[in-house]
């Protein structure tokens, strides 16, 4: 048993903490979601208790949705090798060829299960039966809790460079526009970055990304910032 929980430890950990679209998607969410705070400091604040208040709003909002973020990870990284194992399970007691290469379909991709041949599936399967069925205490791991904590800092942390301004600047205006001016470049970078990963073009992946964040401020000046 002690080899078998070696083995599936040894394959989470090369299967890596958080992939880059986890990464970006974290913070361009989070930069989204802060965004329509600044929007509001502009749309509906007079004074500098005002601010303060709707700043510390959207850290707590960011915070809330870090945390909601990286249990709802850890939720779905449980679901998903508990159905992993129940179906390295069945592989393993299935008898029948005809039924293994079955299940075998049932969890491929449609498309590549149709190129694939029924010899091909039973070769998978039974490469698949060689390899030891893991335990239920590898359904989460140390790698997956440190996945999640790195969600939660992703979120709250991409708060801070947009929130720094209101501390700098005493013209609400100014710290306003700069605020922006740091979300919206942010946005742009995470959206170059991810299209250099899904293998997009950069530069339009990166401004429809912008876009969003420029389609949220705007709202919020049309309504009187």
């Amino acid at each position: 048993m002690k080899h078998t929980d070696n083995y599936w430890k040894s394959k989470v950990k090369e299967a890596g903490i958080l992939n880059p679209v986890d990464r970006i998607a974290e913070v361009l969410f989070g930069l989204i979601m802060v965004l329509t705070f600044t929007g509001a400091i502009s749309a509906g604040t007079d004074t500098r208790e005002d601010v303060r208040q709707l700043l510390w709003a959207a850290l707590g909002c960011n915070v809330a949705w870090g945390l909601v973020d990286a249990i709802m990870y850890l939720m779905n990284v449980a679901i998903e090798r508990g159905h992993a194992l129940s179906v390295i399970k069945q592989l393993h007691e299935s008898k029948i060829p005809s039924e293994t290469c079955q299940i075998l379909k049932n969890e491929i991709q449609p498309g590549i299960a149709g190129l694939m041949t029924d010899q091909e599936l039973t070769t998978l399967s039974e490469r698949i039966k060689k390899i030891p069925i893991p335990s239920h205490r590898n359904l989460i791991t140390g790698v997956d809790i440190w996945a999640g904590l790195q969600i939660f800092l992703l979120v709250f942390l991409c708060t801070l460079p947009v929130a720094i301004p209101f501390s700098i600047f005493d013209h609400l205006d100014i710290a306003m526009r700069v605020s922006n001016g740091v979300a919206l470049l942010l946005l742009f970078i995470g959206g170059y970055l991810l299209a250099g990963y899904a293998g997009f073009k950069r530069l339009l992946t990166a401004l429809a990304y912008t876009l969003i964040g420029v389609l949220l401020v705007s709202l919020t000046m049309a309504l009187g910032g």
